[in-house]
């Protein structure tokens, strides 16, 4: 089966089927899913990131352009400077990835005893709460604030983009905040003020969202 119909199918059984991390390793792996689950537990209000898939999202981005540095400009001097100058390190996002994991994993090791993913809910928050406001320093350089910043800031990409790119799994993302996804025209909407939207949230594969 070829197409639109194809494509689809061929998305929603690696959406709902088992994972092999492409670019992580198994003890990396452990540290994704256990941080990102950590930044964005599941709770009353909706799933958390692992029911999202964002670590796939992640381990997907590491092969990318994104992901290898290329669409960024990465050629010496690379000097400390303001933050308005803009990331300033050696560091393509799959090697910073690769170098925060284990730097991070030395840093619990050293101060707790175990991995991240052994620690208990309430110490891992601690953790990424010192990485993001404590002058840590993990390998080669690499501030444990940029790593932290990093890593929560495609936890949410993953949770809250196209499900194409691997994360928000059935759309339950954009269920959570009522956004309506990718609907090719708003304009019987845009004049009317008060009236709830009353379509579900649809991918640009055309999945729609369960219930919709």
């Amino acid at each position: 089966m070829g197409g639109l119909e194809g494509w689809r199918q061929a998305i929603a059984a690696e959406t709902d089927g088992p994972y092999t991390p492409r670019f992580f390793t198994p003890e990396e792996w452990r540290f994704i899913e256990a941080a990102c689950e950590c930044l964005f537990p599941r709770d009353e209000v909706g799933p958390g990131a692992r029911d999202l898939a964002v670590p796939r999202f992640i381990d997907r981005q590491m092969d990318t352009p994104w992901g290898r540095g290329a669409l960024w400009y990465m050629m010496a001097p690379f000097e400390a400077g303001p933050p308005n100058l803009g990331y300033q390190l050696p560091l393509a996002p799959r090697d910073l990835y690769r170098t925060g994991i284990a730097g991070a994993e030395r840093y619990c090791v050293k101060a707790h005893g175990k991995s991240f993913a052994d620690l208990d809910t309430d110490t891992q928050v601690a953790v990424l709460t010192s990485f993001e406001k404590n002058p840590i320093d993990l390998d080669e350089g690499l501030p444990a604030s940029l790593f932290f910043e990093q890593l929560l800031a495609n936890t949410l990409e993953g949770a809250f983009s196209d499900p194409l790119y691997g994360g928000n799994r059935h759309l339950e993302g954009w269920v959570m905040l009522g956004f309506p996804g990718a609907r090719a025209d708003f304009m019987d909407w845009v004049d009317q003020y008060g009236p709830a939207y009353p379509l579900g949230s649809v991918a640009i594969n055309g999945e729609t969202a369960k219930g919709a």
